[in-house]
């Protein structure tokens, strides 16, 4: 059988982000309205642009990486019109320690940039720092039903475990649809399990043009091949990676030492059969591993069977072991050279915030006029002036004068 070869090659910005300035030359032909475009109603008329965001409740781990952060990386190396948010609302459907959530926000902003995300290519943003997410997902609200919105898995399994089931919990994924229709994403990273909750995105945006009118694309989900949303616990094979996992020894971090990484891998849960197989259904355990080191190594199964061929799986939990401390290091070290940096993290958050909410603003203003809402004239204290020139990193952003002012 013959092997493809998947490898990626990465940007320099993969190890070493020198972040000095952000240039908005250029960024208005990105940030277009949909006015520009023909009449609205068919797909061609829509530009491909890729929403995607990331929860600040933990530190990221390897599943989290491969699954996520390492497919914007390739989307964004593809040219592709990227935008990365930092979803702190949605955070709050359960409760969340201030000091923690904001440390939370700034880490995850330093491995983002660690591991290739551009800035200056990409827009990364808190979703917080952006009200027009928490505006649409009002209106969107009140096109959507209850009866819809339980019936959902993930907010039967949340819920079964609560005596009081915040209103935040059921609206989850009103705001998931609000935060891509806001900017007329067009296609959104997503793994198996999230399919549901961009259904509904599709649902709403039917209603919207059955009530008032044509005005957003239907979101297409890029789901992974590559077995990167289907990685699994290291205690319990049967369970997926997670964040909230009460064992720290089920999920590799980003911020692991090499130490630890061979340790939790050295712990991981197989079978009493020492060939190394890759078998999902039968032997996850050790299939898990096979995965791990397919991600890490940029690898197909079959490679890494083969040559693992004569291993036991105790010996190969070193080799995976190796491949992932070779993966994750030069992150972790860049990434560590970044929270040293607070004000340019700062930077990096507050310069892609304005031009998401430029992009925001065009789309609300489109909603508010078709609704007749009475901030249909898009005035906005958030507004930066746009200019041709480069914004230095540390400078506060110039307010935009309005005329008669």
């Amino acid at each position: 059988m013959a092997l493809t070869s998947r490898r990626l090659v990465y940007s320099k910005h993969l190890c070493k982000v020198n972040i000095r300035s952000i240039s908005l030359q250029g960024y208005k032909a990105k940030e277009t309205s949909i006015k520009n475009s023909t009449t609205a109603g068919t797909s061609e008329t829509w530009s491909r642009r890729v929403v995607t965001g990331l929860q600040p409740t933990g530190a990221l781990h390897v599943g989290n990486y491969f699954s996520a952060v390492q497919r914007c990386v390739k989307l964004q190396q593809q040219g592709d019109d990227l935008m990365i948010f930092i979803a702190d609302l949605h955070a709050h459907t359960t409760q969340q320690n201030a000091t923690q959530i904001q440390k939370n926000i700034w880490e995850l902003t330093a491995y983002l940039l660690a591991s290739g995300i551009d800035p200056e290519r990409s827009i990364l943003f808190a979703q917080s720092s952006v009200p027009r997410h928490a505006e649409l997902c009002w209106l969107l609200a009140c096109l959507a039903t209850h009866a819809r919105l339980a019936h959902l898995p993930q907010f039967k399994e949340k819920s079964a475990t609560m005596k009081e089931v915040p209103i935040g919990l059921l609206l989850y994924p009103v705001l998931q649809a609000a935060d891509v229709l806001v900017y007329r994403g067009t296609h959104v990273p997503v793994g198996a399990d999230q399919l549901q909750h961009l259904q509904v995105a599709a649902q709403l945006v039917r209603t919207f043009h059955h009530r008032y009118g044509r005005l957003f694309p239907t979101p297409s989900p890029i789901l992974p091949d590559d077995g990167s949303d289907r990685l699994r616990s290291l205690r319990d094979p049967t369970k997926k990676m997670s964040k909230s996992d009460t064992d720290p020894k089920s999920r590799i971090l980003l911020s692991d030492s090499d130490d630890a990484i061979r340790l939790k891998l050295r712990k991981a849960v197989t079978d009493f059969n020492p060939q190394v197989t890759f078998e999902p259904d039968s032997r996850p355990g050790v299939s898990n591993l096979v995965t791990l080191h397919c991600l890490a190594a940029d690898k197909l199964p079959e490679e890494v069977v083969l040559e693992a061929e004569g291993l036991t799986t105790a010996r190969y939990k070193q080799v995976v072991a190796d491949a992932l401390v070779a993966a994750v290091r030069p992150i972790r070290e860049r990434a560590n050279e970044l929270l040293a940096r607070p004000g340019l993290l700062r930077d990096v958050l507050r310069h892609g915030a304005a031009r998401a909410r430029r992009r925001a603003d065009v789309v609300y203003g489109d909603v508010a006029e078709r609704l007749g809402l009475a901030n249909a004239a898009l005035e906005t204290s958030y507004d930066l002036k746009v200019s041709n020139q480069a914004i230095p990193l540390g400078s506060k952003p110039k307010r935009a004068v309005k005329q008669g002012a």
